[in-house]
């Protein structure tokens, strides 16, 4: 049955490849080194097109201070990984290092996840080697691409996240 997508909203993150716009504002942004992928699989490098929720945020307290979020903020440890191997029975899932599996490092020597959100990209049900650990996080430099998520400067992802609304969503066009 055919359905209307509803228009998206002011309290709309809404991503493109030319950037993002929230609350009345543009916004610049890094997305996956291969633009928007319209069918994501693990290690394209493409950014999924969707609408997403954004589920928790992780922080490091000793390079900045908590986020002011609606979102549950939790301090990133020096254990904290995220799944990334399709036969992994917790992949796009957070582990614990150290893992049976290949896992993303979380706390890592660059800044890119000082401040990290997780969405619900492949989460409900999670479906092996259609994505993972697709967030919002710091970006390296300015458009700099990523692996797959959409990356901000520091004050941008923080501003978001003070604003961020629980009818807030994540919408990532194609192009």
């Amino acid at each position: 049955a055919w359905r209307r997508r509803k228009a998206p909203r002011e309290s709309d993150l809404v991503v493109s490849r030319w950037g993002a716009r929230f609350m009345g504002r543009h916004i610049p942004c890094a997305i996956g080194r291969n633009g928007i992928a319209s069918d994501k699989r693990e290690g394209d490098l493409g950014t999924p097109v969707g609408r997403f929720r954004l589920c928790n945020v992780f922080w490091r307290p000793d390079r900045m201070s908590a986020p002011v979020t609606i979102l549950p903020a939790r301090v990133l440890d020096h254990r904290q990984g995220w799944s990334e191997a399709p036969a992994d029975p917790a992949y796009n899932r957070p582990i614990r290092h150290p893992h049976p599996f290949p896992a993303d490092r979380m706390r890592r020597g660059d800044s890119l996840y000082d401040l990290c959100v997780v969405t619900d990209q492949n989460t409900d049900p999670v479906v092996p080697g259609a994505g993972s650990a697709i967030f919002l996080h710091l970006w390296r430099k300015p458009r700099h691409p990523t692996a797959g998520c959409v990356a901000f400067r520091r004050r941008d992802l923080v501003w978001i996240l003070r604003h961020w609304t629980p009818a807030s969503r994540l919408i990532i066009r194609a192009p």
